[in-house]
C-alpha cells in the first residue's frame, strides 16, 4: 500500500485498517528517529503547517509541534484566546486569512463536533482533527493503540477497559474505533451517568464494577474527569467517585494478574489513579507521550504526501 486512503484525518471512523497499520509502520521508523543524537529529519522542508487551537490544550499542541519541527516544517501557532476570533471573526475567515499565507496543512481543535469536516469542505488544504468537541481525537485513539502493540506485539485479542468519563470523551470514542479496527475487545467502566445510552450499538459492553473490569483486562485506560464539560452534577463528588473508580496500588497488587495503566492526561492525580499508580512499573503513561510524537510524525508524513501528489 503506497499510502493513506484520505486525504486528511477527520477521525478514526473513516480510515481503513490498513491506514492505521501504515501509521503505524510509519511511526516505527520515526521512533528510530527521535532516539537517535539527531533528531531531525528533511522530509518536510516545503510544507507550511499551522496549528490552530481553540481550545485550550498543552500537551497535544506541544505533541505535534514537536512532530511537525522534527520533520522540518514551518509552523504557525494560533491561538483564539488572542486572535480576532474573541472579536467575532467565523472560522472560516479566519482559516482563509490563515491559508492566505500559502498554509499546506491545518492542525485544528475546536469546541464544537464536526469542525474539522466543515473546514475540509470548504478550504483546499490538508485537516488534522486534534479534537473537536466530544467527538473524535483521532491522534489520540492511534498513539494509545500504538502503545499496546509495542507493549504486546499485537492489538489483536487484547481485552482494554475504558474507565471514566464516556460521555464527554473524544478520547473514548476514538479508541473505541481504533481497537474495534486492530481486533482487540473493548467495555467501559464508569458511573451510570457518565456512559452514553447507546453505547452498546458501537459493539463494547458496559461493566458498573471497576475491579470486574480490572479483572477482565489486559489494559486499563482511565479517562479525566472532564468537569469543565460537565453542565450537570453526574456524580456526588470527585471523592465519592475516587472512592468507587479511582485506581490505587493496592487495588492494582490485589488483582489475579499484572494488567498495564494507561492514561490520555492530563491526570487528575488522586482522582482516577493514585500517584504510586501513575509511576508505577505498570504506567504506560511515558510511553504514550513519546508515542504521541512518532505517531503524529508518521500522520503529518503520510498527509504530506497527498499535497506533494496534488501540486
Amino acid at each position: 500500500m503506497s499510502g493513506l486512503s484520505v486525504k486528511h484525518l477527520l477521525g478514526i471512523k473513516y480510515i481503513t485498517k490498513e491506514d492505521i497499520e501504515l501509521i503505524f509502520q510509519t511511526a516505527d521508523n520515526f521512533k528510530q528517529v527521535i532516539n537517535r543524537p539527531i533528531k531531525k529529519v528533511p522530509s518536510l522542508r516545503d510544507i507550511t503547517i499551522a496549528n490552530l487551537f481553540f481550545e485550550n490544550s498543552t500537551r497535544t499542541k506541544l505533541s505535534f509541534e514537536l512532530a511537525e519541527k522534527r520533520l522540518s516544517a514551518d509552523v504557525i501557532n494560533f491561538s483564539a484566546s488572542a486572535s480576532s476570533v474573541t472579536k467575532g471573526e467565523t472560522l472560516l475567515d479566519t482559516v482563509n486569512n490563515i491559508l492566505a499565507m500559502k498554509v499546506d496543512m491545518v492542525v485544528m481543535r475546536h469546541p464544537l463536533p464536526g469542525a474539522g469536516q466543515f473546514l475540509a469542505k470548504h478550504i483546499n488544504a490538508v485537516i488534522v482533527n486534534a479534537g473537536d468537541g466530544t467527538h473524535e481525537h483521532p491522534t489520540q485513539g492511534l498513539l494509545d493503540a500504538y502503545s499496546i502493540r509495542e507493549k504486546y506485539g499485537e492489538v489483536a485479542g487484547k481485552k482494554v477497559v475504558i474507565v471514566g468519563d464516556i460521555l464527554h470523551s473524544r478520547v473514548a470514542l476514538s479508541n473505541i474505533f481504533t481497537l474495534h479496527k486492530l481486533g482487540a475487545e473493548v467495555r467501559v467502566c464508569g458511573p451510570a451517568t457518565l456512559i452514553p445510552k447507546h453505547i452498546e450499538s458501537l459493539g463494547v459492553t458496559y461493566e458498573p464494577n471497576l475491579i470486574k473490569a480490572l479483572e477482565w483486562c489486559d489494559v486499563a485506560n482511565m479517562l479525566r474527569i472532564q468537569m469543565e464539560r460537565q453542565d450537570v452534577k453526574y456524580f456526588p463528588s470527585l471523592r465519592e467517585y475516587s472512592l468507587q473508580y479511582g485506581l490505587n496500588k493496592n487495588i492494582l497488587d490485589g488483582l489475579n494478574k499484572k494488567i498495564s495503566v494507561m492514561h490520555p492526561g492530563p491526570i487528575n492525580r488522586g482522582v482516577e489513579v493514585t500517584s504510586d499508580v501513575a509511576d508505577s512499573e505498570q504506567s504506560m503513561i511515558l510511553d504514550q507521550v513519546e508515542n504521541g510524537v512518532a505517531i503524529r510524525m508518521a500522520v503529518i508524513y503520510l498527509l504530506a504526501g497527498k499535497i506533494e501528489q496534488e501540486s
